[in-house]
């Protein structure tokens, strides 16, 4: 067999230059070997290269493990990739959030402590009822239940409390007992507290770090044997709940009695039974796209018509 003495090029792309004892050799080992008289670029130069598949079969031929290579590329391939970021996407980690932080943008409107600034947190997570609505809930109170200057003596439960504007207004103006229901635990401890101290009225509050529903599904055993309260105000935040709900939680609760006033606030668009348990609705007002409901006892009702009539009579004399 006539050979000539030139390159040869293995499939693992290293030239090889034999001379005729070693072509003889090669001959008795036989090795898949391209020969040719004329100069061969190696496929990597050509721009080609083995496919998986051939690396794989040679492998196989030499005794190697032909698995290993190509767990090892792929490990190496992204490792690099990885590397460059082009890798898998790397979640990035939370931002950690700002503190939250708090301001004196609230005041009590009237009775002992009137004037007197309070708490609440920057931002929109906590939204204490307006000071507008705050003073008119309390005007219609005040007149409803027979005292225009104040409130008649009584038990006021705060729910969805927040900052606790609400009830301390209502210790202000007469109230002897407030209850607060607010299960932020920062709340409590920064602005809550704080504004109870502030104000001096911490030793006449009850606070309930709580969810509203646990508290109304516990109301006996939380309220203990002082029976319903005299005044319940209703802030929640208006896309957590839903107001069908938890007003017939609230009306077949131990909370409501004959006697009780309930002081609820709702967004635009929110229909409002125009009862509460044993309760009637005695005023609906609207302050741009907050309403205020009251609901009160019959006599109440009554009271207030026949003062709207004296009202209109003494007018037309």
């Amino acid at each position: 067999m006539a050979v000539s003495s030139s390159s040869i090029l293995s499939p693992l792309h290293y030239n090889f230059n034999f001379d005729n004892k070693k072509l003889a050799f090669l001959s008795t080992n036989p090795l898949v070997f391209s020969i040719s008289s004329k100069p061969t670029k190696t496929n990597r130069e050509a721009g080609g290269g083995l496919t998986a598949e051939d690396k794989k079969v040679l492998r196989e031929r030499y005794g190697f493990d032909p698995n290993e290579y190509i767990s090892e590329t792929k490990t190496r391939r992204r490792k690099e990739l990885q590397r460059k970021g082009k890798g898998k996407e790397v979640v990035p980690e939370e931002e950690a959030k700002p503190p939250r932080t708090t301001h004196k943008l609230l005041q009590v409107l009237g009775g002992k402590a009137k004037r007197k600034k309070l708490l609440s947190p920057k931002g929109m997570d906590v939204r204490p009822m307006m000071e507008v609505v705050k003073g008119a809930a309390f005007d219609i109170l005040q007149v409803a239940g027979g005292c225009p200057a104040s409130l008649r003596p009584g038990r006021w439960l705060d729910l969805y409390s927040g900052t606790g504007s609400v009830g301390i207004e209502a210790i202000s103006r007469g109230c002897s007992e407030v209850h607060f229901v607010e299960m932020d635990p920062w709340v409590v401890s920064n602005v809550l507290r704080p504004n109870l101290e502030w104000t001096g009225f911490l030793d006449v509050s009850v606070i309930h770090p709580v969810r509203v529903e646990t508290f109304l599904e516990q109301a006996d055993r939380l309220v203990g044997s002082n029976g319903p309260f005299d005044y319940i105000s209703i802030t929640p935040p208006y896309t957590q709940v839903d107001y069908g709900t938890l007003m017939a939680q609230i009306s077949q609760s131990a909370i409501v009695g004959e006697d009780t006033f309930v002081v609820v606030e709702y967004p635009l668009r929110t229909d409002m039974l125009d009862s509460c348990g044993c309760l009637v609705k005695i005023k609906d007002r609207r302050f741009g796209r907050t309403h205020l409901a009251i609901y009160g006892p019959k006599w109440a009702q009554k009271k207030r018509k026949s003062e709207q009539t004296l009202q209109n009579t003494a007018q037309k004399v």
